[in-house]
């Protein structure tokens, strides 16, 4: 039976959205239908995990709304409601699942941030002689 659905369903991953990893801070674009108007709302938060493959895969973002009151939504991957999805800065985490954030408080809840390096720059010999003398 599942195979019957793989085959019809078609896999059209959303291009909005990049590669995403635990620990993101992301600000998700989603399309809200509101009877006959539609507008976009934008959800910023920690990724807190992903799941799934395939066309049921999607992504957990957890905020601090008002009064300290923690919301979490779920993303589908291949919705076409998500607008787009841009990566504010990347939390260095050691784990896929970081439901531990869920009983943290205040700044209890940072993560440190995930530093790229940065590609080394060439250097000769001749160079650095010309520098020198």
């Amino acid at each position: 039976m599942a195979d019957i659905l793989r085959s019809l369903v078609q896999l059209t991953p959303n291009p909005n959205i990049p590669e995403l990893r635990p620990g993101d801070t992301v600000r998700v674009h989603n399309r809200i239908v509101e009877g006959d108007r539609e507008r976009v709302q934008v959800f910023q938060g920690v990724v807190l995990g992903m799941r799934g493959g395939g066309a049921d895969a999607s992504f957990t973002v957890r905020r601090i709304a008002a009064h300290g009151v923690g919301v979490e939504r779920t993303f589908a991957f291949y919705s076409p409601r998500v607008e787009k999805v841009e990566v504010l800065r990347h939390g260095k985490v050691r784990r896929a699942k970081l439901y531990y954030l869920r009983s943290r408080r205040g700044k209890a809840t940072r993560l440190r941030e995930r530093r790229e390096a940065l590609p080394q720059q060439p250097t000769s010999a001749a160079g650095r002689s010309e520098a020198q003398g």
